[in-house]
């Protein structure tokens, strides 16, 4: 199979779908590679890089786009290059469908077969190629949130740890999963006050054994709710629901509540926000205050540390990526249900029963889709 690597180009966004050592290992099992002229540059990697990993380096993207079989990247395509995806054409990246209908519809309209990296599941119900960027962002929305709650940015003016006989900051983590957990240890050792609400008892109690008690675990009612989050300093958006638009569980009244010169991180923005007040960011204009409130919301954070993030992030994919090589889309994907839980458009079809409903179209089966 002949893999194409665009160059991303959304806001500040620095990652690259494949590493040249990937490459290497894609080209070992007898595929071929593309990838667009400095694709990886962002990160450190030269067009020498990959040339001497083994791909073929092209001057454009529209060039890869009509080479390759299959289209591997980062972040979701951009309206420039969804125009270029065609029928029957692999598209292997993020897509967070649920609260986007333009890009949808686009994709949708090219026909291709489009999987999410963030629906991908395994036999323990996780979602492996969304956990290390979930890692990634759970860690720097602490650090986020610590210079938003500096008062250059419109914070109160608060140190996260504090200092001996100064307070530290209250932090509320909204969510117990992969981004709760891993900013609740980064603000743990920053000396911060923390809480982490969540639904799930088996949760908590994992949380509480993992912190010895140096964390809250409180079970997330909407009273708890609203009652840790007029209290908090910083706030953490920690939800998810698989393919589906994050709930808003902070609502607007919450926010004109909140303690003026708080600061929330809305890690979910990705799938729409769990904060009624957010809205998507980007890197280079990352936060925007309401009611006195610095909101954060950029939605790739990972892309701030693209090397970190991309190196995280191709030790989940390569795997996938070369069995869809092996075996052609169709046999990978109906031999894996794991894997079929990742398509979320296939020729025309939604077939993620979460994005049907979020944007009201009709839900196809995917063994149904790729059976017709």
């Amino acid at each position: 199979m002949l893999i194409g690597i665009p160059k991303e180009i959304k806001n500040h966004e620095y990652r690259v779908g494949m590493t040249p050592a990937s490459v290497r290992e894609v080209i070992q099992h007898g595929h071929q590679v593309c990838v667009e002229h400095n694709a990886g540059i962002g990160i450190g990697f030269t067009d020498d890089d990959y040339q001497q990993a083994g791909a073929e380096v092209l001057n454009t993207a529209a060039e890869v786009f009509a080479k390759a079989e299959m289209i591997v990247k980062v972040k979701e395509p951009q309206a420039v290059e969804r125009a270029m995806l065609r029928e029957g054409q692999i598209l292997f990246t993020y897509l967070h469908l649920a609260p986007d209908l333009p890009q949808t519809e686009d994709l949708i309209k090219s026909k291709a077969v489009c999987i999410a990296y963030e629906t991908v599941t395994d036999n323990k119900g996780g979602l492996p190629l969304l956990a290390p960027m979930s890692e990634v962002a759970g860690r720097m929305s602490i650090q986020a949130g610590a210079r938003a709650l500096e008062k250059s940015c419109g914070g109160l003016g608060m140190l996260l740890g504090g200092v001996p006989g100064v307070a530290p900051a209250k932090v509320v983590v909204i969510g117990g999963g992969m981004v709760g957990t891993n900013a609740a240890q980064m603000a743990v050792g920053l000396g911060a006050d923390v809480t982490v609400l969540d639904r799930s008892v088996d949760v908590l109690r994992r949380i509480n054994a993992q912190f010895n008690g140096a964390v809250k675990a409180v079970y997330s009612t909407a009273d708890a709710l609203e009652k840790e989050v007029l209290a908090a300093d910083l706030v953490i958006g920690g939800v998810l629901v698989p393919g589906a638009a994050a709930p808003k569980l902070v609502t607007a009244d919450h926010i004109k509540r909140m303690k003026p010169g708080a600061a929330i991180v809305d890690v979910a923005i990705d799938q729409g926000g769990c904060v009624e007040t957010s809205k998507p960011t980007t890197h280079a204009d990352p936060t925007y205050i309401v009611d006195d409130v610095v909101h954060y919301c950029v939605a790739n954070m990972p892309g701030a540390v693209p090397r970190t993030s991309t190196f995280a992030l191709n030790n989940v994919t390569l795997p996938y990526i070369i069995r869809l090589a092996n075996k052609g889309y169709k046999q990978a994907l109906l031999d894996d249900v794991h894997l079929r839980n990742g398509l979320n458009v296939y020729r025309g079809l939604v077939t993620n029963e979460f994005v049907a409903e979020a944007l009201k179209f009709e839900y196809v089966e995917p063994t149904v889709a790729l059976n017709s």
